[in-house]
Order: structure tokens, then sequence, then C-alpha cells
């Protein structure tokens, strides 16, 4: 079992660093000329969208991070590094990735259910953060741990958000094809939160993956 855990650490780990890679070789210049953003232009050229994209891949690249090795034993065994990391996590998801998802949210153009899906996956993100650090600061820590657990599995959906469209395109019909989009906008998040929850269930003390 822990041979099995530590592969889905680094399978996990891999993922979050090419995600954040290329976040920045991609978009390091602000150039503002990626074929994301020029199917974008309209939402661009109102003035609200760039600033708000660029809060949310930075903050969430940044976040992914430092949120992942939160459930190190090794770093949790240090107080001050885990406590620098929870604030950065926490900073982060409040104050640039999520009110950047929720300002681009309001660009989608894929229809209401693709719209309704990342708007509650951020609205249960920013709840989840917010009531993680309010448990952590009234000593709560056991429902802290869990609390943080769900909120990175929708931190998590920007990994899995990617690799959905990628085998979606790869495998199947693309992102375009008739409610193809609607299932994966779902699906990068609600099983994320399932097994967040099935962590959490049969984990009754802390338990962390890897040393």
């Amino acid at each position: 079992m822990k041979i099995a855990k530590r592969i889905l650490w680094y399978f996990a780990f891999f993922w979050v660093l090419v995600l954040c890679a290329g976040t920045f070789l991609q978009y390091w210049d602000f150039k503002n000329n990626s074929a994301f953003l020029r199917i974008k232009q309209a939402a661009v050229d109102t003035g609200w969208y760039l600033p708000a994209f660029y809060c949310h891949i930075i903050g969430s690249s940044i976040i992914l991070l430092a949120g992942f090795f939160q459930f190190s034993k090794t770093v949790y065994s240090n107080r001050g590094l885990h406590k620098v990391l929870g604030k950065l996590y926490v900073f982060g998801v409040l104050f640039f990735a999520a009110p950047g998802a929720y300002i681009m949210t309001l660009f989608i153009n894929r229809g209401k259910w693709v719209f309704i899906s990342f708007l509650l996956q951020n609205t249960l993100w920013v709840l989840f953060t917010l009531t993680a650090w309010l448990f952590i600061k009234n000593g709560r820590i056991d429902d802290h741990v869990k609390m943080m657990r769900r909120s990175y599995a929708l931190a998590f959906a920007a990994v899995t958000l990617r690799f959905y469209i990628w085998s979606f395109t790869l495998f199947g019909n693309g992102v375009g094809f008739a409610n193809n989009y609607i299932i994966i906008a779902f699906l990068s998040w609600v099983p994320n939160l399932l097994v967040a929850e099935f962590i959490n269930y049969h984990h009754r003390k802390q338990v962390f993956i890897t040393g």
C-alpha cells in the first residue's frame, strides 16, 4: 500500500510540475498572443479578463506547488515551513486564484451548465479554504486537515481539467463535441472531491502519503 501511495504521489507531482512549467513557459512574457487568449479576444478587449486571467494562472501555479507539499510528512513536521506554505496557499487562493476565476467565469461561452460547474467549484473552493483557515486559528487541527484536503482537491482540478481536455481531444471527439465540455467541467472537480471525502472518512487521524 505504501508503494502504491508513493507512486500516486509522484504521478500527481509530475502533472503539477507539467502544468506549472507549461504556464510559466507559455505566459512568462505577458505578450497575450497565446492560442487561448486569441480565442478570448472579445473578453480581453473588455479590460477585465486579462488581469483576472493572470491572477488566476499565476496564483494557481504557486498554490498548487505550495499546497502539494503540505501533505508531505516531512514538511508537516517542520512547523515553520508548514505555516509559511499554508499562509501562501490561503492567501493565493482567496486573493488571487479564486477572484480571478470568478471574473473569468463570467466570460465562459460554453453554456449555462459549464458556467454553473465552474461557479460552484470556485465557491466551494473559497468556502473550504476560508473554513480551513478558521479551523486552524481555533485549534481544530483534525477539522483543518480534512477541510484542506477538500480545498486542495478543488485546486487540483486545474490539473485534471487539462488532463481530461487532452484525453477527450486525443481519444474522443474533442471538447467541441455536444455536451463533452459539460462532462469535462464536472469531471474535473467532482471526482477529486469524492476522493478527498473518501480519505477523510477512512482516516480518523492525520495520515500523510509520503515521507
